[in-house]
């Protein structure tokens, strides 16, 4: 698949170097991850004051600390049950705050049409990671999907970067319930033997 190539390369080419390098700063997995929960928060405050190209930026490198707070647990054998349930929740307050940002944004312009759309890509991305861990919670693996967090930050973040928010949030929606679809078809494939199976 694409994705899983587009991973390779990234790993190879920006997770295993960036997670050595904050190794040698000392720095660990928990913090990165707060450190991008951080960065998110200001990416947020800076799309509520429309500095739609900062926030941008921010939000890519927001994203980029997602990818190595894994790496760098990996790397340093750090990894454990907590540090995973802090960047899950970390990710999730963490796309809230850009939102939230975007949605102070339209209400103070009386943007109906730019809330509604806030609002349901709110609710289309926070249920594509709920399937997945969901999913996970059933022993499925169901990572499948289109539109998976590093998409929605790379689209959302080139939407602020060319000042077109509203087609960004609008394909982040499109293609969020897309994968939702996929999500549910995969879950159902996994499980409708179960019932047949117990008999």
């Amino acid at each position: 698949m694409v994705r899983d190539q587009i991973h390779t390369i990234l790993t190879e080419y920006f997770q295993t170097p960036g997670a050595r390098l904050l190794r040698t700063l000392k720095l660990t997995p928990s913090l990165v991850s707060l450190l991008g929960l951080a960065i998110s928060l200001g990416a947020g405050y800076l799309a509520s004051i429309e500095l739609f190209l900062v926030a941008g930026i921010l939000l890519l490198v927001a994203g980029a600390m997602d990818m190595l707070d894994g790496a760098l647990a990996r790397l340093t054998g750090t990894a454990t049950k907590f540090g995973a349930v802090l960047d899950s929740a970390s990710d999730r307050f963490a796309e809230a705050a850009v939102l939230l940002g975007l949605l102070l944004l339209y209400l103070r312009d009386d943007s109906d049409s730019g809330a509604t759309l806030v609002f349901l890509v709110l609710v289309a991305s926070f249920m594509v990671s709920y399937l997945r861990s969901r999913g996970e919670g059933l022993g499925i693996r169901s990572n499948v999907g289109l539109m998976q967090r590093p998409e929605r930050v790379v689209v959302l973040a080139a939407g602020f970067m060319i000042d077109q928010v509203q087609i960004a949030l609008a394909v982040i929606l499109l293609l969020s319930t897309f994968t939702i679809v996929q999500r549910f078809w995969h879950l159902w494939k996994e499980t409708k033997h179960e019932g047949k199976d117990r008999t």
